[in-house]
């Protein structure tokens, strides 16, 4: 019984010390980042001009189908635009999902920065904190505009 409450005491002071040194919890506003990183805006830009560049494609294509004369050429024809849409498509994919990770990954090295400087335990998107924390929203946009 002795051991038990010593273990007790020490579990007590080791639980206080660790709530002295906590340094909190930080927050971001991921959207307001997106909206005033050059970076984001740059690539938002290039993947939306790809989309336009696949709907244009279709546009085209559509034409060409208007004026094909017999089923068999509207067969082929569909066919092969089938195919090479979907070859567009899946680069299409490809280029915004790297394009996507690329911003994350550098908003979330911006992110890490400013932890360790604020000397915070976490940072959360806004969205997920309902009260308290801290707003590091600006200093994550500051930081990005340093990094580049």
């Amino acid at each position: 019984m002795k051991n038990f409450k010593l273990g007790v005491a020490a579990l007590a002071i080791l639980a206080m010390t660790g709530i002295a040194n906590a340094g909190g919890v930080g927050y971001i506003d991921y959207a307001r980042v997106i909206d005033n990183y050059d970076y984001a805006k740059q690539v938002t830009k290039e993947v939306d001009a790809k989309g336009l560049e696949m709907q244009q494609y279709l546009v085209d294509k559509e034409k060409e189908y208007k004026s094909l004369d017999t089923p068999l050429k509207k067969q082929t024809f569909e066919e092969r635009v089938s195919q090479e849409f979907k070859a567009k498509e899946s680069s299409y994919l490809a280029l915004r999902d790297k394009r996507e990770k690329e911003v994350y990954n550098k908003i979330q090295e911006a992110a890490k920065a400013v932890m360790v400087e604020q000397k915070l335990d976490a940072i959360m998107d806004a969205r997920g904190i309902f009260v308290g924390g801290v707003d590091i929203t600006q200093s994550v946009i500051s930081k990005l505009k340093t990094l580049k």
